[in-house]
């Protein structure tokens, strides 16, 4: 899977160079490629912003810097992603079907966001990762990234996505680990009982029980 991202900020993405997805570029199983929207600016002091037209606080990037910036990619059968608060909110279901793409360009407005007309001229889906507005769009990239890397196979075991929260349709149960006893609480016993069936039956009961408690919607 190969993601482009155009941003004005690429240092910010040094911490998706760690762990997991660190690990996952190394293997070539992804590649990340940070574009900076800055180095497309014809302007002497690379001027990306301006005033709104009509009034109002704050600054819009510019469409033509963008758009040259974008035109620097060989985006051919890219899907082409703009994070933004206005767009449909991320989910476990869409985390899964961008995981089946091999190329994402990723854009991330800044300011007051981007000028219409590019957003329209070279977007295919505007994602939000919730119901809050953030100073840009550099960490839901980074949430998108991470998300839909965990997917790719080879990046993680299979079964580390299979049974993890959403993944069915119900949150996670509960896991441990050594000590046995921690502060006098004690591990439950079918845990260590070594009878697979039990224990896959215990798994998903804790899985119902705990989205009853804390996410009922998901229920319905």
């Amino acid at each position: 899977m190969k993601f482009d991202v155009l941003t004005l900020f690429p240092e910010m993405f040094a911490p998706i160079k760690q762990s997991i997805l660190g690990r996952a570029t190394q293997k070539n199983l992804i590649d990340i490629n940070l574009v900076n929207i800055r180095d497309f600016s014809e302007n002497k002091h690379k001027k990306v912003d301006d005033t709104p037209y009509g009034g109002g606080a704050g600054m819009v990037m510019m469409p033509d810097v963008v758009y040259r910036a974008y035109k620097s990619l060989n985006s051919k059968d890219a899907k082409v992603i703009y994070m933004s608060p206005q767009g449909k909110t991320l989910n476990q279901k869409k985390v899964v079907d961008l995981s089946k793409e091999k190329h994402l360009v990723i854009l991330c407005g800044h300011y007051e966001g981007i000028d219409e007309r590019v957003v329209k001229k070279i977007v295919d889906e505007e994602i939000s990762i919730g119901d809050y507005v953030l100073t840009g769009g550099e960490l839901p990239a980074m949430v998108l990234i991470d998300s839909v890397s965990r997917y790719i196979e080879g990046v993680l075991n299979k079964d580390s996505t299979s049974e993890e929260s959403f993944s069915n349709g119900l949150l996670e149960y509960p896991q441990y680990t050594r000590p046995e006893i921690f502060e006098g609480m004690k591990v439950p016993e079918i845990l260590l009982s070594g009878h697979h069936e039990n224990i896959d039956k215990w798994r998903k009961e804790k899985s119902i029980e705990i989205t009853k408690k804390k996410r009922p919607d998901l229920l319905k």
